[in-house]
């Protein structure tokens, strides 16, 4: 069995980078050449998720989508566990949403092109003035009507457990003025943990939470916010991965 599991990992590994480069091409070309709307463009994508997670033996369940109504927008904001997070989300979430991405990615030749055109958030990690610019065209994005998923710790957690919440996520929120939606990833850690090159099968469980409205928060709050919507995450975890 353990040859078998390490057999289908190497494999799923070995075609992360083709099925990316196919996704990437269907997804411009659909734009490009077949002017079909951005939305529906996303089943490229799903399908490449979907795809990963299979080939892994990955099983994914949704909890708690009656929490949200699918023609609103929000800021989703999860715990980060696994790239696995990604696929899972991508792939089996029922709501439109767009990702919130470095702007490296978006210089890669056909995976880039493809991110610009169905709709990704390129942001700034740099400091300083290009940073808090970047922020406030993202925040202006999701208050024009797209939805983003956020990993507020601002990498993988290199335990599974939850970490300490960073203020420029929550602070997005506050620019954006939409409700934040925490998200609990469950089992991510455990199919590819941070370091390990070959994913191995298993069950991720995405648990949604209540919409926390940013209203009655102030740019001054941050730190309360992100204090809020860390307990929510973490009460959507299972014991293991809570801090």
């Amino acid at each position: 069995m353990a040859l078998l599991r390490t057999l289908r990992g190497l494999f799923t590994l070995i075609l992360v980078l083709p099925l990316t480069f196919i996704a990437s091409t269907l997804t411009w070309l659909d734009l490009v050449i077949g002017r079909k709307s951005p939305a529906k463009a996303l089943v490229f994508p799903t399908w490449w998720s979907r795809c990963l997670c299979r080939l892994a033996g990955v099983r994914v369940r949704v909890q708690g989508q009656e929490q949200i109504d699918l023609e609103q927008t929000y800021i989703f904001a999860g715990n980060h566990a696994s790239q696995y997070d990604i696929f899972a989300f991508q792939g089996y979430f029922p709501h439109d949403f767009r990702w919130i991405a470095k702007k490296e990615l978006f210089r890669i030749p056909i995976f880039g092109q493809a991110l610009h055109r169905i709709g990704h958030i390129p942001i700034d990690r740099a400091r300083g003035r290009q940073a808090l610019k970047s922020l406030d065209e993202a925040g202006k994005r999701v208050a024009a009507g797209s939805s983003v998923l956020i990993f507020p710790e601002g990498t993988r957690s290199p335990d599974g457990r939850l970490r300490e919440f960073k203020t420029g996520a929550v602070l997005l929120a506050l620019k954006a003025g939409v409700p934040v939606v925490p998200v609990g990833f469950n089992g991510s850690y455990e199919v590819l943990p941070k370091g390990r090159l070959l994913p191995k099968s298993g069950e991720i469980v995405i648990r949604i939470g209540a919409p926390i409205a940013t209203d009655r928060y102030r740019a001054a709050d941050k730190q309360a916010l992100a204090t809020d919507l860390h307990k929510a995450v973490q009460g959507l975890l299972d014991e293991r991965y809570r801090a």
